[in-house]
């Protein structure tokens, strides 16, 4: 009976935690929204473009930021504590100077206010540097302090862009206020970590988490370079079809494939907050854990596919309107495209958490493999690209299935 109650309770936990972190996914992907809905209200077609590259250069230079926190998250969950101060700090300030180094050349290459890519430095040093407490607490489980340390993130990162924008501010302006509000966002990130990560570095390495030698592993920057390049591989094949849909197909054609792909990214980043939530313990190498993580994220794309089945006409209208409803019979292709990247995605965590080689090798090796097929076999249309995308995200499954749950070498 005890038992039974204890398990309960940790259901019970699980499922607020993952309700809280749902929450906070949501507020940063609406926050993430109003910006360009905002942007396209307020400001002239050119700065409105310009706002827009730049924001897109901020996701990519974000990279480190996400690699950063899956590394922090990894150690602390399988060895209890590390320096993940001046390593954030490192990884901030490095990436900072790159975007800055950087700036010259995006200036010149894709016609920016010199403004804007110099104060891209100081958004990115704010955003990677706050993957720092939020691997500490995803680390050590707290994760209602990590869906409210998410928010505060995205509310820094976001809310200076959209009182800018509300104002009527340039985007020089709107982009220096996100600045300041990333960076005053920080301290509280640190406050919200704070209990967390004195209490884990005092309680020492995990038990039984030993390499082979018996000495705890080393945070350093060869984990955070891993974590980064399979999140670069990562988000690389999720919007590789898309990309090739822009190089291949004629304007209005590509268009519509980025209707359909809005499903694809719907299916992908549903199911996410399980990979978030069994990362601690993919790192202990609970193989449990990742065996219901599994069944979860393929229950959650078998029924988002059966949805687009019966709801084509509906899920193309609200998502680009009705202008796409002749392309509703291929929604449940994109949607399973999604799908299979969500397990794509879990499982690559998992070989990063569990310290395994090149990890996203796979992903970079389906990537180019989808671009030659799409490229030199497929058909120049939406559905050649998405079967060729669909293809590709079957592949990456069944490799990093084989590769995850392979017997062990003695």
């Amino acid at each position: 009976m005890t038992q039974k109650t204890g398990r309960d309770a940790t259901r019970a936990r699980l499922g607020a935690a993952g309700a809280a972190v749902t929450v906070a996914t949501l507020v940063t992907n609406a926050l993430a929204y109003v910006v360009p809905v905002l942007g396209a209200r307020r400001l002239s077609a050119a700065d409105l473009g310009a706002l827009a590259t730049v924001l897109a250069l901020a996701a990519i230079a974000a990279v480190p930021g996400y690699g950063l926190q899956i590394a922090v998250a990894a150690h602390r969950a399988r060895w209890g504590g590390g320096d993940s101060a001046r390593l954030g700090l490192r990884t901030a300030v490095l990436t900072a100077a790159v975007t800055l180094a950087a700036a010259p050349v995006l200036t010149m290459a894709l016609r920016l206010p010199v403004a804007l890519t110099l104060l891209l430095a100081a958004t990115t040093f704010a955003t990677v540097l706050g993957g720092r407490w939020l691997g500490e607490l995803q680390g050590d489980q707290r994760f209602l302090r990590l869906a409210v340390s998410m928010a505060v993130l995205a509310t820094g990162r976001y809310s200076g862009l959209v009182v800018g924008l509300v104002l009527g501010l340039e985007p020089a302006f709107c982009l220096l206020l996100a600045a300041l509000t990333g960076l005053l966002a920080l301290p509280l990130l640190a406050r919200l970590a704070r209990p967390a990560a004195a209490g884990r570095a005092a309680a020492g390495p995990v038990a039984g988490a030993m390499v082979p030698n018996g000495v705890p592993g080393v945070l350093g920057a060869r984990q955070v370079m891993t974590a980064c390049g399979a999140t670069l591989a990562m988000l690389t094949i999720s919007y590789a079809d898309l990309i090739l849909a822009r190089q291949l197909l004629p304007g209005s054609t590509s268009g519509a494939y980025a209707v359909g792909a809005v499903l694809t990214k719907g299916a992908l980043w549903a199911p996410q907050v399980v990979t978030l939530l069994v990362l601690p313990r993919l790192a202990r190498g609970d193989r449990r854990a990742r065996l219901t993580a599994l069944v979860l994220i393929l229950a959650c794309g078998a029924i988002l596919v059966a949805a687009s089945t019966v709801g084509g006409e509906l899920a193309f209208r609200l998502a680009g309107g009705a202008d796409y409803l002749h392309m509703a019979g291929l929604a449940p292709l994109f949607a399973a495209t999604g799908a299979l990247y969500a397990v794509v995605f879990m499982l690559v965590n998992d070989r990063v958490a569990t310290a395994a080689r090149w990890p996203a090798a796979p992903l970079w090796l389906t990537t180019f493999g989808l671009a030659a097929s799409a490229a030199l076999v497929a058909p120049r249309s939406v559905t050649g690209v998405l079967c060729c995308a669909l293809a590709a995200a079957a592949v990456a499954t069944v490799t990093m299935t084989l590769l995850t749950f392979r017997p062990a070498r003695r």
